[in-house]
């Protein structure tokens, strides 16, 4: 019999295949850690551990690590002698994709992070740039603090220092001009620790991921706005990044249904228990009849168990027959998508006293929106292998 620690690889196997990957390019220390534990909200221990290596030259992010929806590619050693991209390059190919080059603002020596985005762009024309220019405070006078509102956005007169404008302005004429059927997006940020003094600490990082967003493929554009606080910064919506890595397993799972042995319920089941997790609660009996008993006999799936999901019933019509391996993996990642999202309303809501009725239309309006993003993600029409 299958535990959870014996489907957790498998699961995160099959998200893998759908998530996109950002490519963080930038020399040690200007800020590329930072600027995944900020998109994430992860810990640095969590970011520490969860680095693992996947080429030579770069090492990959997971997230979320049980499901991810997206991958942030680091590569090392930039400037080093004989460095091939090549590699990395490769890595990224395949999958909806964006270059984020990170450079320090006062850091005007950045050939090899532009030698690296040119041989990229020369192969990919169609992948979008965005340039990062961090730690801002380095030049602001001595005592100075950040400039609001953030002012980078607006145009007109700023109060920010002309020595870091021009700063700004001739890194950008370095990154103009490249190969490719776009120029690069640039957004200034300053991210930093509550006891450097300097507040907003993530300074910029709207601007960011706005600037992500709209550069960015629509398959990237979905996971970015997936991210904790990336549309409504309040605790119903932080887990969403779980539930859509894994929506994109349990589609993946039925777009290469031999590839593996893990099946739809038990993405579901997995997807419940992680949840119950993050919420700090506790699936029963009795949470699991209220939960079942919310969403309906009319909807796409029905939960029975005890401890632990036994099974979840589809009742998609002509699911798996007619329908066919697109239909089904697209109909898979939007009851997956729905439920989670259900249930994360459901666990949240619980201790108030939950109304059914609530569920149900978390669920019908989740299972809308589900469908969309299918499409956006183009899941279900191609079958992609896992990813290292």
């Amino acid at each position: 019999m299958s535990t959870s620690a014996d489907l957790q690889q498998p699961i995160a196997e099959r998200a893998r295949g759908f998530a996109p990957v950002v490519w963080l390019l930038g020399k040690v220390q200007s800020g590329k850690t930072s600027i995944i534990r900020e998109l994430t909200q992860a810990s640095d221990a969590e970011i520490g551990s969860g680095f693992r290596a996947c080429t030579k030259t770069a090492r990959v992010f997971d997230f979320p690590p049980q499901a991810p929806i997206i991958r942030f590619l680091d590569t090392r050693g930039l400037g080093e002698v004989n460095y091939d991209p090549a590699a990395d390059i490769s890595f990224c190919e395949g999958r909806s994709h964006l270059i984020l080059a990170v450079v320090k603002a006062l850091d005007f020596e950045q050939s090899a992070v532009l030698d690296i985005v040119r041989a990229a762009r020369q192969r990919h024309p169609e992948w979008p740039v965005v340039v990062a220019q961090t730690t801002l405070h380095e030049a602001y006078p001595v005592g100075a603090r950040h400039v609001l509102p953030y002012p980078f956005q607006a145009k007109g007169p700023s109060a920010v220092p002309p020595n870091l404008l021009r700063a700004l302005d001739y890194q950008r004429s370095m990154f103009r001009g490249l190969l490719g059927r776009g120029e690069p997006h640039f957004v200034p940020i300053d991210f930093t620790r509550p006891e450097d003094g300097l507040e907003p600490n993530a300074y910029g990082r709207e601007a960011l991921l706005e600037t992500l967003i709209a550069a960015a493929p629509a398959a990237v554009a979905v996971a970015l706005a997936e991210l904790p606080g990336s549309s409504a910064d309040h605790y119903a919506e932080q887990f969403n990044a779980h539930i859509l890595g894994f929506a994109l397993a349990a589609g993946a799972s039925d777009a290469v249904p031999l590839a593996g042995v893990v099946a739809v319920p038990m993405v579901q089941a997995a997807m419940l228990r992680q949840l119950s997790k993050l919420h700090g609660a506790r699936w029963d009996k009795r949470a699991y009849a209220e939960f079942a008993a919310a969403l309906g006999a009319g909807t796409i799936v029905r939960t029975a168990s005890a401890f632990g999901v036994r099974q979840l019933i589809k009742l998609i019509p002509v699911y798996g027959q007619t329908a066919g391996a697109a239909a089904a993996a697209a109909a898979s990642f939007a009851a997956t998508y729905a439920m989670g999202k259900a249930a994360n309303h459901f666990l949240l809501r619980r201790r108030q006293g939950v109304q059914a009725e609530e569920v149900t239309a978390v669920y019908r309006k989740a299972l809308s929106e589900a469908f969309q993003l299918a499409k956006a993600r183009a899941i279900g029409t191609s079958a992609r292998g896992t990813n290292p």
